[in-house]
């Protein structure tokens, strides 16, 4: 039988990618989606409750979150979870679990882009197709 395993946020960035290389020369950015989900209490009240989701990005797609991704802006992304197994010094063993990203979409208007001053750089609408 087969199995899924896909995640697909909407959500802000909550800080600048933080980008490597790694040993063998991968290029890996990190950054985190924050998302928001609204309910009713059992008395009616309205309440809200953050989620902050850890992803993680390979390659090329890396270097365009690199280039375009800023605190604050709006994304789409879709991908996998990924635990990660961390052994510490004293032998305790500690899990991160990731969203491995393969698609993303920056839902900012065209005019968030211009404002940053890298319009030039890409045309959203071509663009977006790509992601």
């Amino acid at each position: 039988m087969r199995t899924v395993n896909k995640v697909i946020l909407i959500g802000n960035i909550t800080r600048d990618p933080a980008v490597k290389n790694t040993e063998a020369n991968k290029k890996v950015a990190l950054f985190t989606i924050a998302t928001n989900r609204y309910y009713k209490t059992a008395n009616g009240e309205n309440k809200s409750e953050s989620e902050f989701h850890n992803c993680v990005v390979w390659g090329t797609l890396a270097d365009r979150c690199e280039k375009f991704l800023t605190k604050g802006k709006l994304v789409y992304a879709e991908g996998r979870l990924k635990t990660r197994v961390i052994e510490k010094e004293d032998g305790t063993k500690s899990y991160k679990t990731e969203v491995v990203v393969s698609n993303i979409i920056f839902l900012n208007k065209k005019s968030d882009f211009e404002e940053a001053g890298i319009i030039d750089e890409i045309d959203i609408e071509e663009e977006e197709d790509k992601f």
